[in-house]
């Protein structure tokens, strides 16, 4: 409750230096300890065992949304804040004031909520009203307001503007609300680098932002009393792209694709039951790695790290007998050389087919 009173009182401050940060910094941490207070009165463990530190706040929202103690819209609200304040604290990020404000009440009437269903207590008994953030503005409709940072983002990147970092910057805020639908959001470099270069070849906000085009706004009351909370909104279905899709590159994010393609090497010959040699060589003659559905190639400074997703895996799988395995190594061990004869083996593929 002191870092929600420290929050609410530099929101609604006369001094905008440093402001943004400080009240994400303050309300990430109201929600984490709010969080976490609530796992620890139902029983649940709020320390690592293993390193003998608390959990993080990701993990805790997890727990208590699986829990059913919290929500989708609560947890997205506490998400948001929490890549919002990672950006804010660990590098920049420019979000626009009613897009802080919105934000900024999604997550006040997230935790009154959990207050009032698992503490029997509630703001209103611990804050006056008038501390709560305050603005002078009306509360935007949230696809308007996303459209109209999508279009100045699009300006601050026009030829000849020098105001590449602030248009950055407004990407990270943007990347930060996918949180309100996603529980895997991190904003990489990378990411921004795809949207950015997305926005200068004139992508639409649909390719690039697909999620947040499924995300509405839900206002209700008015002055001090105002209650925000996000929701899936009607119309038509948003088509989510997969990682192979060249087509869409803007609209993948590091974290999808992390997820998709998640099998190491050694991993996979560990699945497979043999050697990673073995298991190279079976790849190689299934062609696996020339199909981009199958594996991906992530860049960690001067790291280059090859990843398999569980479509090669279903592949593999499928072709893991002796018969092929030892076709497959004839092959590599004569590869360059003229081959011997060999028997042709016939490849299988998954049953229900490619993923």
């Amino acid at each position: 409750m002191a870092s929600l009173r420290r929050g609410m009182e530099v929101f609604n401050s006369h001094d905008d230096l440093g402001r943004h940060e400080s009240v994400l910094l303050h309300l990430q941490h109201s929600a984490e300890m709010l969080i976490k207070a609530l796992l620890f009165q139902k029983g649940k463990e709020v320390f690592d065992k293993e390193r003998g530190t608390s959990i993080g706040i990701k993990g805790a929202v997890s727990i208590a949304q699986s829990s059913g103690w919290i929500d989708e819209s609560q947890a997205g609200a506490v998400r948001t804040i929490d890549a919002m304040r990672d950006q804010a604290q660990h590098w920049m990020i420019v979000v626009a004031e009613d897009a802080l404000y919105i934000n900024a009440r999604a997550l006040v009437t997230a935790i009154d909520r959990i207050l009032a269903e698992h503490f029997e207590d509630s703001l209103a008994d611990n804050l006056p009203l008038r501390v709560l953030p305050l603005s002078t503005h009306p509360i935007p409709d949230f696809q308007l307001l996303v459209n109209r940072e999508y279009e100045q983002i699009r300006e601050l990147l026009a030829p000849g503007k020098r105001a590449r970092d602030e248009a950055r910057g407004r990407v990270r805020a943007l990347l930060s609300m996918e949180a309100h639908v996603s529980d895997t959001v991190s904003v990489s470099e990378r990411d921004v680098n795809r949207i950015e270069k997305a926005v200068r070849d004139g992508a639409s906000i649909e390719q690039v932002f697909p999620r947040l085009m499924t995300l509405a706004s839900n206002v209700a009351g008015e002055g001090p009393t105002i209650r925000v909370h996000f929701s899936k909104r009607e119309g038509p279905a948003v088509r989510y792209v997969s990682g192979d899709d060249p087509g869409a590159a803007a609209a993948i994010r590091e974290v999808d694709l992390q997820k998709k393609y998640h099998w190491s090497p050694q991993q996979v010959a560990e699945r497979l039951g043999i050697s990673t040699n073995r298991a190279k060589a079976l790849r190689d003659y299934l062609g696996i790695d020339a199909e981009p559905s199958n594996m991906h190639v992530f860049e960690f400074g001067s790291q280059k790290l090859a990843r398999f997703s569980d479509n090669a895996m279903k592949l593999l799988e499928a072709n893991n007998n002796p018969k092929t395995i030892d076709a497959a190594w004839a092959a590599r061990s004569h590869r360059g050389r003229r081959k011997p004869a060999v028997a042709p083996v016939r490849l299988v593929l998954p049953q229900k087919g490619l993923a």
